[in-house]
């Protein structure tokens, strides 16, 4: 259980999340949805301590998260994996290495910076990388793959730390429709299969009510609807932003389509099973 009391962030007189209570249930897929501005980036980070809270606690099974530093903080980073938006690679180094950095809380730093990866990190690497369809570009530049394979490159480096949580901070907003859904199908295979809490900020309604739990709505830094995808209507929807369409922010979508395309594939393995 992740336990979230009262979680603030303030930046001058900006207060981008504003006294945030919640509590995840492992294994949990929830989509944090709201515009550009709501404080959905900054909550995420918060929680992976990548931004210290303002004011307020996060808990993981009655371990105070806001307190820890140095190694503690660093194992809790490795346990609850960030991937962004932008990806996070090293576009001149290969996929594999790229992937095999995730391991660096167990590894090491300096091992990881002179590439010492053991057989054991090599291969979970190609596991993780095999469950995402990427092991025919394991040894090819991460810069030359499209958005849609780094992004699922991203997941793969996430996927090799072992975490416990899974954070995604607008993994789909750069990415076509049908890049985009490979994306979230990876993420709720995940989910599903490995049994990780899955946090993944959204834009678009559509996405978050197709592959979500539980649906939480942010505005202004506060939430304003957490409840399942069934009971978010319209309604609710314009009553909190003003409009029952957020897609205009952002060009992110995932269409019918493409959805109903990846319905057959069969699901993946879990890494280390």
């Amino acid at each position: 259980m992740l336990v979230i009391e009262q979680l603030s962030k303030v930046f001058g007189d900006l207060t981008a999340v504003d006294s945030v209570s919640l509590a995840i249930p492992k294994g949990q897929m929830v989509g944090v949805i709201g515009r550009s501005g709501a404080g959905k980036s900054t909550f995420l980070r918060m929680i992976n301590r990548l931004a210290d809270p303002s004011r307020g606690t996060i808990l993981n099974e009655g371990q105070n998260i806001t307190a820890l530093k140095g190694r503690d903080l660093r194992l809790w980073r490795a346990s609850c994996a960030m991937i962004f938006q932008q990806f996070n690679l090293v576009e001149r180094m290969d996929v594999l290495t790229n992937v095999m950095v995730g391991r660096i809380a167990h590894t090491g730093f300096l091992r990881s910076m002179t590439r010492s990866f053991t057989d054991e990190d090599r291969a979970r690497a190609i596991e993780a990388l095999d469950r995402l369809d990427l092991v025919p570009q394991a040894l090819q530049r991460a810069g030359t793959l499209s958005g849609g394979q780094q992004q699922r490159v991203a997941i793969a480096k996430a996927l090799v730390q072992n975490p416990r949580i899974m954070l995604a901070d607008e993994p789909i907003a750069s990415l076509d429709p049908a890049n985009a859904s490979r994306v979230m199908d990876a993420l709720r295979e995940i989910n599903r299969t490995d049994g990780l809490t899955v946090l993944v900020n959204l834009h678009t309604l559509d996405t978050a009510r197709a592959y979500c739990d539980r649906i939480i709505a942010m505005k202004d830094g506060r939430v304003q609807f957490d409840g399942t995808p069934d009971t978010l209507t319209s309604e609710r929807v314009r009553q909190i932003y003003g409009t029952d369409d957020l897609s205009g922010d952002i060009n992110e979508a995932v269409t019918s389509t493409s959805l109903s395309t990846t319905t057959s594939r069969p699901p993946m393995k879990a890494v280390g099973a």
